[in-house]
């Protein structure tokens, strides 16, 4: 019985390939692009706010709409981020990006490159926000600074672990 359905199902999905209604591939693709956005999306979701209590999903920081994954190659994916601070001159907005590039850079299984963006329209000084925490040399700098990493440590560091 398990043959018979399976062999169905190949038909049907053969038959709708090629009358154009579904391109398979491109179903297949997608979802899985959808599902290594949802695992993104799992893992900056309880990064903290530098200033309260709440995790950045808490206060609508990020969502699940702010994360786009595209593949680039074989088992190599582009990630782009577009969060959103709270305030449209949120002094910590650059911070928020840092913690957003380490606990990604750390928790990831698989490779990527990482873009990550204030969303368009919610900050006054996206654009310099945006150049200062997709580059690599600054993020490293401000790593190397005691104070700064402390408080991503805490920011970006489950209480459980």
């Amino acid at each position: 019985m398990d043959i018979v359905s399976s062999l169905v199902s190949l038909t049907v999905t053969k038959v709708l390939q090629f009358s154009g209604l579904v391109d398979y591939r491109n179903v297949v693709k997608t979802k899985k692009m959808e599902e290594k956005a949802l695992e993104v999306y799992d893992v900056i979701r309880s990064i903290r706010d530098p200033e309260k209590p709440n995790t950045l999903e808490e206060l609508d920081v990020v969502t699940e709409k702010c994360v786009e994954v595209q593949e680039l190659g074989e088992d190599e994916y582009l990630i782009i981020i577009k969060f959103s601070p709270t305030v449209p001159h949120c002094s910590l907005a650059t911070l928020i990006g840092l913690c957003l590039q380490v606990k990604l850079q750390r928790c990831l299984p698989f490779k990527h490159k990482l873009e990550i963006y204030i969303s368009e329209g919610t900050h006054s000084t996206e654009e310099d926000i945006n150049k200062q925490i997709n580059d690599k040399e600054r993020v490293a700098a401000a790593m190397e600074n005691p104070n700064l990493r402390d408080i991503v440590e805490q920011c970006v560091t489950e209480p459980d672990d």
